[in-house]
């Protein structure tokens, strides 16, 4: 028999927690922060190429003065170098200090350096 009062009632009903947001939801997170994404990438390209660009034209702007002050060591080097020489060579009679060696042009040095 029973006991009494009764058997307890059964729990048949399902009792799932709560699993998270849907799937329309987490397609519209992901659209969101893909969004967000390509357009920090379209900042950061446009960044990039005004650095670019930039660079660019301070080169061109700098190039002149770079080129005068390889001109200006090159004119300074090529002054100590004769100076050096006229300082070895002092005691050897007939001797000019920057004088090519060379009686002809066959075996002439390259002449780049320009003199100011």
């Amino acid at each position: 028999m029973p006991p009494p009062g009764g058997y307890e009632t059964l729990k048949y009903k399902r009792n799932l927690p709560f699993r998270g947001p849907g799937g329309a939801v987490m397609v519209a997170g992901v659209a969101a922060v893909c969004a967000f994404g390509f357009w920090r990438l379209g900042l950061g390209n446009i960044e990039k190429r005004e650095l670019k660009r930039e660079n660019i034209w301070s080169r061109i702007y700098l190039t002149p003065m770079l080129l005068a002050e390889g001109d200006r060591d090159a004119y300074r080097r090529q002054q100590a170098a004769l100076a050096r020489e006229k300082e070895i060579m002092k005691d050897v009679k007939g001797w000019e200090a920057g004088r090519s060696v060379y009686h002809g042009d066959r075996h002439k040095p390259d002449q780049r350096i320009v003199l100011l």
